[in-house]
């Protein structure tokens, strides 16, 4: 456990799907504090004993509703489904002022969900930037990761890119990603979140058209 994650807890909003789950156990398992936020906060309590349990008692997690899981983190990370992107952005937003909000939301719409359809804002982490204004950071990341990845305890072989609105929560959210155990890239400001969110539309393509259920991205010809 690293000096940071003594002091920082993370509100996962809508954490008890596939992705929220495990973005929550790679995250206690590094040490961080884990608020598992839902509209239904007994789905929460749940979701966070079962990772408890996985983690052999030894992790901080909690669960909540959505709310307060906002109010008590210091960063949020949102995992709801698109059609419940707005809705949950704007019940949180009050307590979001003066946090980051990592978006991990893509806009898929059934049943083309292997066709990329983006919002009038421009992505969904766009969206989230116009609902929650100007006292808001808003990154996007990890559009590209399956919840598959996140369950393995291995090495990930899928690199996440980090959009953002501004450099210094890119290089927070990107602290993030490798205290996850991914290898984490600074993709630009977060208008370029159209293109990442828009990945997930052609992976779930290639999925599909090749038999596997976690293709994933690598970026190549450049040294860290």
């Amino acid at each position: 456990m690293n000096d940071s994650s003594l002091v920082l807890s993370i509100a996962i909003l809508g954490g008890t799907g596939k992705e929220g789950r495990g973005l929550a156990y790679r995250w206690a398992r590094a040490g961080y504090q884990i608020h598992i936020g839902s509209r239904d906060a007994a789905k929460a309590k749940a979701a966070a004993q079962e990772l408890t349990d996985m983690l052999g008692g030894q992790a901080m997690i909690e669960g909540l509703g959505n709310l307060e899981a906002a109010r008590k983190a210091n960063i949020a990370v949102l995992t709801v489904p698109y059609a419940a992107h707005k809705d949950t952005l704007e019940s949180v937003k009050a307590e979001l002022k003066g946090k980051i909000l990592v978006d991990v939301t893509v806009p898929l719409v059934p049943p083309k969900v292997s066709t990329v359809q983006m919002p009038p804002a421009g992505s969904a982490a766009q969206e989230a930037k116009q609902i929650l204004g100007e006292d808001v950071q808003v990154c996007a990341a990890f559009q590209n990761i399956s919840h598959e990845h996140l369950f393995d305890n291995r090495p990930d072989e899928c690199d996440v890119l980090v959009t953002g609105s501004s450099r210094e929560a890119r290089d927070d959210v990107i602290k993030l990603v490798e205290a996850a155990g991914m290898t984490a890239w600074d993709a630009g400001p977060l208008e370029n979140s159209v293109v990442v969110e828009g990945l997930t539309s052609v992976l779930i393509g290639i999925n599909k058209k090749y038999g596997s259920t976690h293709a994933g991205i690598k970026i190549t010809g450049v040294s860290r």
